[in-house]
């Protein structure tokens, strides 16, 4: 600025923000896998090569998308995993419409797809992509925001969106199966005095028709306790469903729950962090919905960050997959990173 314009109290014309300005991140990994599992073979895999749009379209009008490529057999698989547009209206209310993540639980909303994210190599078992047990996606609209609190620092979502789909591991995209909407709330806390701490549960209601004739009513409830300061990191999630046969009256309730502890060691620029996570999930066997088996599974891993985007991470697993069932013991390599 030039001495002539301070004297006069003038100031350099601001840049004007330009809209839309689309940003491109991305997320990939390569994998190793080997069990002793009967019938298994050991190799390597690419995994999910993952691209975040995001794009500004006024002060307060804002979209987000996310597109997954998947290998399989034959090719790639493509995927729109997050299709979002949001209007900010202040902090204590912000609406968006589109294809989410369910904030059914803790995990589906602070990790997404890109395993760099993310601690460990997997998810999970309960919020797995794929999965049955818990529904990862949800069409429809979300409002959230801030709940004036004071020092707890409460926050809510409120969904009501398409139900799970004919295949129940996939939302509604196309549509709902049915005219009954699904819907979701979820409260949490980040008390101001106690850094990375957050607390919660939720409450997901959906009416099922995987098939012709078939109607169950859903409830799925869930709390998580985390503690995301990285010495220690603590993640803790419990989930409950609940299908009630219409035709038949007939109850089914179903529980998963995880711990996951993990700690940046001091030395070595903090590049080090091991991490242990335990599993459960029970479902009867004659559960007619979510099609899985019970599992107890532990993982034992190290994490080495090669640099801030990048990381090498090794686990140890030994899961079992249905009571009575050998337990399977598996060695899983990878290298993830974000461009």
């Amino acid at each position: 600025m030039s001495h002539a314009g301070m004297a006069q109290g003038t100031m350099p014309p601001q840049e004007a923000a330009t809209y839309p300005a689309l940003k491109i991140s991305g997320f990939a990994d390569v994998n190793f896998s080997a069990t002793d599992e009967t019938g298994t073979t050991s190799g390597f895999n690419l995994g999910q090569f993952v691209l975040h749009m995001a794009s500004p379209l006024s002060k307060k009008v804002s979209y987000f998308g996310e597109v997954s490529f998947t290998a399989t057999a034959t090719g790639y698989n493509v995927e729109v995993e997050r299709s979002i547009i949001r209007y900010d209206h202040n902090d204590y209310f912000k609406l968006s419409f589109g294809r989410y993540h369910s904030p059914v639980n803790y995990w589906n909303t602070a990790f997404h797809h890109g395993s760099w994210l993310q601690t460990t190599i997997s998810r999970p078992e309960m919020i797995r992509f794929g999965g049955r047990f818990l529904p990862v996606h949800f069409i429809g609209f979300l409002a959230e925001g801030d709940i004036p609190s004071g020092g707890a620092g409460l926050s809510y979502n409120v969904g009501v969106g398409n139900g799970r789909g004919s295949v129940i591991s996939r939302g509604g995209d196309a549509g709902d199966v049915n005219n009954n909407r699904a819907w979701l709330v979820n409260i949490f806390s980040r008390p101001s005095r106690v850094y990375g701490l957050q607390i919660g549960g939720g409450v997901y209601h959906d009416k099922l028709s995987p098939g012709p004739g078939q109607r169950f009513r859903e409830w799925i409830s869930s709390a998580h306790l985390v503690w995301t300061r990285e010495t220690p990191e603590f993640l803790a999630e419990f989930a409950n469903v609940h299908h009630n046969d219409v035709n038949t009256g007939h109850v089914f309730n179903s529980q998963a729950f995880y711990v996951q502890l993990g700690y940046r060691l001091p030395w070595s620029e903090k590049r080090w962090k091991p991490y242990y996570r335990f599993e459960y999930t029970h479902v009867p066997r004659s559960e007619p919905v979510i099609g899985v088996t019970s599992l107890l599974g532990s993982t034992l891993g190290l994490r080495y960050d090669i640099s801030d985007f990048a990381a090498f991470k090794g686990e140890y697993r030994n899961t079992q997959r249905g009571a009575g069932q050998p337990h399977i013991n598996g060695l899983f390599l990878q290298t993830s990173f974000t461009f």
